[in-house]
């Protein structure tokens, strides 16, 4: 792993392996970078990964505020920038997904092509924005334990391994409250994105897990139905972490999609 240190003086960590066209994969909720170990351990040919931590998760520092989705895109802007990338295909799983495409919105220019995974387009509604405050308060209050014993059995589909289930419930736990409240509170304040997909003109990939609880074939297939030309595929025996789930099916893809760059 290495760090880039920030204009305001934050350390900002990332991973980069492979060789290729450049793309930029951005974590999810409440994880870090080391939730792509199979995409890291073994790079899918043709791609040259970029994987960073969220400000606040992993080994990068917190940010003042809320972590929105614009805050997570402009650190990643700021970490192309440092790496001399002048444009990459950018993709995430879930809130990397929509950190993604708040990226696509505040620099299309950056954004060769787009690789939305377990992830949607729509922003929350009042009830879920008062569910983003209230996970925030009470990991603040309670730590990240509870929050974690709840999102398990919605993360990942029931056939999924013990040792890569254990594995996420370890990645999870071993993040800090305050990044998981900042982001918690940041998600609530994102845009919905309908409406920047429909202007986007790049190549553009959407992965779901089959089972995915959290944001289901439907919402998958909203977001491939308004960008031209989207390629929407399924994931089978896969819940919401698709590419840890199903490691596999999920380099296939990124591989294929590769050939278009």
């Amino acid at each position: 792993m290495k760090t880039l240190t920030l204009a305001d003086g934050r350390a900002y960590a990332f991973h980069e392996v492979g060789e290729g066209t450049p793309l930029l994969l951005l974590h999810g909720f409440p994880l870090s970078s080391e939730s792509f170990w199979p995409q890291l351990e073994a790079p899918p040919k043709g791609f040259r990964l970029i994987v960073p931590d969220h400000r606040g998760f992993g080994a990068s520092a917190q940010g003042p505020g809320p972590s929105t989705m614009e805050a997570l895109a402009s650190d990643a802007l700021a970490l192309l920038d440092a790496l001399d990338v002048s444009a990459a295909v950018v993709g995430g799983v879930s809130m990397g997904g929509y950190a993604s495409m708040a990226l696509a919105r505040l620099d299309p220019g950056r954004v060769r092509g787009l690789v939305l995974i377990d992830t949607q387009a729509t922003a929350d509604d009042e009830a879920g924005r008062a569910r983003r405050e209230a996970v925030a308060v009470d990991v603040t209050q309670h730590g990240v334990g509870g929050l974690v014993a709840g999102m398990i059995p919605r993360l990942l589909a029931a056939g999924t391994s013990e040792a890569v289930r254990t594995r996420v419930e370890a990645l999870m736990l071993r993040q800090a409250p305050a990044a998981v409240a900042a982001a918690s509170r940041g998600m609530a304040l994102r845009s919905d994105s309908k409406d920047l997909l429909a202007r986007f003109s790049g190549p553009t990939l959407v992965i779901v897990g089959a089972h995915d609880a959290i944001t289901p074939l439907p919402k998958a297939k909203e977001m491939a139905d308004v960008v031209s030309g989207a390629q929407l595929e399924l994931v089978a025996e896969a819940g919401h972490l698709s590419n840890l789930e199903q490691p596999g099916a999920f380099k296939r893809l990124l591989e294929q999609f590769a050939t278009r760059f």
